[in-house]
């Protein structure tokens, strides 16, 4: 039996420069499920992405997934790209191992808490002020520079990862430091700076976009203390979620964020195209 990938559409050219395009999966000319692959919309034509795989219940479990995963790689090199991604739901466990089996390694995942309704306290010694323009402009530059040097250790190439940080800075933060919906905190320890936190108000829930111990008070708890401000914050203003991003092979922040009761939501996978 041969499996192969049928275009259902032409090729889409979206306004935000991203392309894509819905194929059915076919076993001798047999519909039996669909993909649909598209480029990042933050990394561009470079990186392609599976938006979608589904294989129908009769013809599952006989690998016709993962040959329409391959099919779909080669489209991709066809369109130029040197990378493939998906994103993943931390409950479809088949589409995980799937991933997995054809070389896809994790980036990134999605975390989500479920908050109570009483904001919890801050341990002794420990208060937070907001951010300063000084602050801000400090903090900008060394969080774009972090930020950007996370994806090329991912193996996004340098120029991209460096136009991904610059864009999704500019998205969220158009009006800088005065933007609507974001908190931007200084952590103080016993009256001495020791991290900072940024946290987004959005629409039914909040979300931690990013946050840091300084590099010479690491160690002391201080990066737990920076999560109970973010749930503080997001419970004072009415969001009953949490949600944040932790990147591959941190950590400690992953133990930290499994240790204070965040569930994993979504996987992100990648695969360089050789």
């Amino acid at each position: 039996m041969t499996t192969t990938l049928r275009p259902v559409e032409p090729l889409q050219q979206h306004p935000d420069g991203t392309r894509s395009r819905r194929y059915q999966v076919c076993v001798n000319s047999r519909p039996v499920g669909e993909i649909h692959l598209g480029t990042s919309p933050s990394l561009g034509d470079s990186v392609a992405r599976v938006i979608d795989l589904r294989i129908a219940e009769p013809d599952r479990r006989r690998g016709r997934g993962t040959v329409a995963a391959l099919a779909a790689e080669e489209v991709a090199r066809g369109w130029g790209c040197r990378q493939i991604e998906t994103l993943v739901p931390a409950s479809a466990g088949i589409a995980l191992r799937l991933f997995g089996a054809l070389g896809y390694t994790p980036r990134n995942r999605g975390m989500e808490k479920r908050l109570g309704t009483t904001p919890p306290d801050l341990p002794a010694g420990s208060s937070a002020r907001p951010m300063t323009g000084a602050d801000f402009d400090a903090w900008y530059a060394h969080e774009s520079e972090r930020y950007a040097r996370a994806w090329i250790a991912r193996g996004v190439p340098e120029a991209t990862a460096r136009a991904k940080a610059r864009g999704d800075h500019e998205r969220l933060l158009p009006h800088g430091l005065a933007t609507d919906g974001m908190i931007f905190s200084v952590l103080e320890h016993e009256g001495a700076r020791v991290g900072t936190l940024w946290v987004a108000l959005q629409d039914t829930k909040a979300y931690v976009f990013d946050v840091e111990t300084d590099a010479d008070r690491r160690g002391r708890g201080h990066g737990r203390t920076l999560m109970l401000l973010a749930e503080r914050q997001a419970i004072e203003a009415g969001r009953p979620v949490l949600g944040l991003n932790v990147f591959a092979g941190n950590t400690p922040a992953e133990r930290l964020y499994e240790s204070l009761g965040y569930e994993t939501t979504t996987h992100s996978l990648a695969k360089p195209l050789l």
